[in-house]
């Protein structure tokens, strides 16, 4: 049925969740999973309502930050699939648009299936924090398996 999962993480305990109950079903199913995480960019620097560069070397440091914090994720994920006997492998961008970064990837990697664990945010603290997963299910075309 799926051959190939997707499963965003962020390295929260919520996060652990999608990673077990993935891990399990690709390996029911026999499918391979892409791990992947988004890192942000550097925030636009405003100085007396003036947007100003960074330096390289600021730039340097920060993607290597963020390179390492990806790493460190998306190798225990790893790892936990290794031991299921789970085909890996592990993707990282760097942007500020999560939702179009996922629902670019699962299309990229040629994902059947997005596995998602979700806050359950309803009424005025969706609307103050917004929903990540309610967002890939409005603009993937990959069906979404969603945790709570």
């Amino acid at each position: 049925m799926y051959e190939h999962l997707l499963v965003p993480v962020d390295g929260s305990e919520l996060c652990d969740k999608a990673i077990e109950h993935s891990i399990g079903l690709a390996k029911m199913l026999g499918a391979s999973i892409t791990g992947f995480t988004a890192e942000p960019p550097l925030p636009v620097l405003v100085v007396e309502q003036a947007a100003v560069a960074y330096d390289v070397e600021t730039f340097q440091a920060h993607e290597k930050r963020c390179e390492a914090h990806a790493r460190e994720i998306l190798l225990a994920f790893a790892e936990k699939a290794r031991q299921a006997g789970v085909a890996f492998d592990g993707q990282f961008v760097i942007t500020d648009n999560v939702q179009q970064a996922i629902v670019d990837m699962a299309e990229q990697r040629h994902c059947d299936l997005i596995v998602m664990a979700s806050h359950g945010r309803h009424g005025l603290d969706a609307l103050i924090h917004g929903s990540l997963t309610k967002s890939v299910l409005a603009h993937s075309q990959v069906p979404l398996l969603v945790l709570h």
